[in-house]
């Protein structure tokens, strides 16, 4: 009996078309598993870590793969934003207190809370305004017209600077002239432009091109002790845990003592 040929080349597509759809179905069931574990992390941070964190997430990002989102405020505002449900998985707090009163609330895990660093505050004025600021009791120079620092309602930069100005009886004469930034990233920005003469800001900020600044002697303030904690709501626990550890690893040490932090261990 003859072949009949013409049947030939539409088995043979027939039997392509199976191979394919055989190739892709095994393609899917062995990666999809993979894209499926494969996790992001968003982070609440305080705006004094807004430099540090950037080139920390990027690294981890490289040595993981898991992707960080990262949101900066003041700590008071996050805080408040976290107790309305908003999805973060970790917090950075530039203060204790929050992360406590987060605690108490059932917010955050307890557990998984540590110190992460200290932070310091510098007088800073834009290079352009041809003041020379050495220390706090030059602020009440005629010549200084505007100061600007974080909200001591929500920001703990704000408040360190307010216990300093304190300190020295600074507070009550020079309020007319305060200006307040709603964090530490806008109160840079007020020295940055010109808007203000002078500014109270974090030393993690202090290092752009537009400004000079002077440390501020520690003892005029609390200690800034910044502490993380990961967010009870969080669906990607594991991740946040090993972000947190890899704040505290060498790699991530090393970016937050470049830009001036003082770390666990070091104070």
């Amino acid at each position: 009996m003859k072949k009949n040929r013409s049947q030939e080349p539409g088995v043979r597509s027939q039997k392509f078309l199976f191979c394919i759809l055989y190739f892709v179905f095994w393609i899917l069931f062995f990666v999809s598993p993979v894209f499926a574990e494969q996790k992001s992390l968003t982070v609440a941070a305080a705006s004094d870590m807004s430099f540090a964190l950037k080139e920390i997430a990027k690294k981890f990002e490289k040595d993981t793969s898991i992707k960080v989102v990262l949101s900066f405020g003041s700590t008071g505002m996050l805080s408040q934003q976290i107790e309305n449900g908003a999805p973060f998985d970790i917090f950075f707090a530039a203060s204790e207190k929050y992360i406590d009163e987060l605690g108490k609330k059932g917010f955050v895990a307890s557990d998984t809370k540590q110190l992460y660093a200290q932070g310091r505050i510098v007088l800073a004025v834009h290079k352009n305004s041809h003041l020379t600021i050495k220390r706090l009791e030059y602020l009440l120079s005629p010549s200084i017209k505007k100061i600007a620092i974080a909200n001591p309602n929500h920001a703990p930069y704000g408040i360190a600077a307010m216990e300093a100005l304190k300190k020295l009886n600074l507070w009550d004469t020079l309020k007319s002239k305060l200006i307040y930034g709603e964090n530490i990233r806008q109160t840079l920005q007020y020295v940055q432009t010109g808007d203000v003469s002078a500014g109270i800001i974090a030393l993690s900020v202090a290092n752009v091109p537009e400004i000079t600044y002077t440390m501020i002697d520690d003892n005029l303030h609390n200690p800034i002790n910044q502490i993380v904690a990961v967010v009870k709501t969080t669906k990607a626990e594991k991740e946040a845990r090993l972000f947190i550890d890899y704040i505290n690893s060498s790699a991530g040490r090393a970016v937050m003592r470049k830009y001036g932090f003082r770390l666990p261990g070091e104070f």
